[in-house]
């Protein structure tokens, strides 16, 4: 499981890059590992704007389905939409072409109370 050390994590295992006004938001290489084979993604509605912690989409596998939440609050700017054609992005790259979609920002203090890399790890361990 790789877990890099540019992105801030959650506890929903969604990862984003950011620059401070706009973010990108993926699942993480634990998360797909749990999913297993991605089948279809249903992405967020670009324009909205969301409420940090609110459900945006959903990512659904061979094994299960899993709500994708806001790890900000912010409206969407940009969705992947190579993932209607190729949800198997999210397996095969999750922190690169299997990105879900982006974000601009509208309180920059709630980057603050994601979790770093290390601390997502040690989240995962006791998982």
């Amino acid at each position: 499981m790789t877990t890099p050390e540019d992105r801030k994590y959650t506890e929903e295992h969604e990862w984003l890059t950011t620059d401070a006004t706009r973010v990108r938001v993926g699942i993480t290489d634990y998360a797909q590992q749990q999913l297993g084979d991605v089948v279809f993604v249903e992405l967020p509605e670009a324009g909205r704007t969301y409420s940090q912690g609110e459900p945006v989409g959903e990512v659904e596998s061979t094994k299960s389905v899993s709500e994708i939440f806001a790890p900000v609050g912010g409206e969407v700017t940009a969705v992947n939409t190579a993932l209607n054609d190729t949800p198997e992005l999210i397996n095969s790259d999750p922190y690169g072409d299997g990105w879900i979609f982006e974000l601009t920002v509208t309180d920059a203090g709630q980057l603050d109370g994601l979790l770093d890399a290390a601390a997502y790890q040690k989240l995962t361990e006791n998982d």
